[in-house]
């Protein structure tokens, strides 16, 4: 550190905290150690009777924790998020829009071994509000030799962004609801309670929703019916269990879709189907929905509406994680269910 002149230190780096005292009323830290002198500081400094300050002398090669903290922030930060900060060395991402939040978490575990910096983040695909806080990035020390931002900015130059955030679509949503005993009204169709408030929630729309018995041709053909409506997606309920009334499967292959996975290992959800007819989704919903109040479907929704396509592996490590707790009273989203996967 080196003894300054307050009237010449702006733009340095105070190098010790000074204190403010209000007899009677206040005694706590004014300026902390670590901030950059403003011009609009100097009148404080001098009320605090401070003529002269020690600074600190940052060597060429080393960055103070805001500069680095805003390089750093930079470098991981992808589409529709902001910077909030730097204070301290630490730097916020803020959403800017409701949406699914992807984190190449290999590339954040390399930049985490990386000495005298962390990016801690929200785990990969939280559905993200708009204002919310997805990730955020600080400095260990007040300051940092250059070397270890360089390569930070090295991994995510290499991999690209590695917290971005997805806008959520909203989608035209076609509904074919199977069972004979829904059918003909033995049974009440729990659709619009159960499943229905939660595609309203994203801002989806039901452009129209159809019940047919347990008959091939009609389920087929309701299927096509949806995409000749224009839906962007389909989903279907009953009928997903290997009973030998059950047809929606057989149906929707009839339809023309290419069934992705059929069986998960995610509880609430095994029996979950996931097919696409062309570019169209179509979400096969077992009878979980019906009776539990989170279930694979709450984990596919979202990726479905940001444009994700997921794959049988990536389903496959859904099992760390997939396991819900039927806690007496649920708190999804936060609980880990459905945090463990990919």
């Amino acid at each position: 550190m080196k003894k300054v002149k307050v009237k010449k230190a702006v733009g340095l780096v105070l190098g010790h905290d000074l204190t403010r005292i209000i007899p009677g009323q206040f005694k706590g830290v004014a300026f902390k150690k670590g901030h950059i002198i403003r011009e609009e500081d100097i009148p404080a400094l001098l009320d605090l009777g401070k003529e002269t300050i020690f600074v600190l002398d940052i060597s060429p090669g080393t960055l103070h924790e805001n500069e680095a903290a805003q390089r750093l922030a930079e470098a991981l930060r992808g589409e529709h998020l902001v910077l909030q900060g730097p204070t301290e060395g630490k730097i916020s991402l803020v959403a800017q829009t409701k949406g699914l939040l992807k984190i190449q978490v290999p590339a954040l575990n390399r930049i985490n071994l990386i000495p005298q910096i962390i990016v801690s983040t929200l785990h990969n695909h939280t559905v993200c509000r708009e204002g919310a806080v997805a990730a955020a990035t600080r400095i260990i020390p007040l300051t940092i030799v250059e070397k270890n931002i360089l390569r930070a900015e090295r991994i995510c130059a290499q991999t690209g962004p590695v917290v971005t955030l997805r806008p959520l679509a909203v989608k035209k949503v076609g509904v074919v609801v199977t069972g004979s005993e829904v059918f003909t009204g033995r049974v009440k169709n729990g659709f619009d309670q159960w499943v229905g408030n939660k595609l309203s929630e994203y801002g989806c729309v039901i452009v129209k929703k159809v019940t047919v018995p347990d008959k091939l041709p009609l389920i087929s053909g309701a299927i096509r019916e949806m995409i000749g409506l224009g839906c962007d997606l389909i989903v279907t309920t009953g009928g997903m269990s290997i009973d030998p009334d059950d047809l929606t499967r057989k149906g929707i292959r009839q339809a023309g879709a290419r069934i992705i996975f059929y069986g998960t290992p995610v509880l609430p959800g095994a029996m979950f189907l996931y097919a696409r007819l062309g570019e169209v989704p179509l979400l096969g919903l077992p009878a979980c929905v019906f009776y539990h109040k989170v279930t694979l479907f709450d984990l596919m929704l979202p990726l479905i509406l940001a444009g994700e396509r997921p794959t049988r592996k990536e389903i496959a490590a859904l099992g760390h994680g997939g396991l819900c707790l039927n806690c007496p009273e649920c708190r999804y989203p936060v609980c880990p269910f459905g945090k463990g996967g990919f």
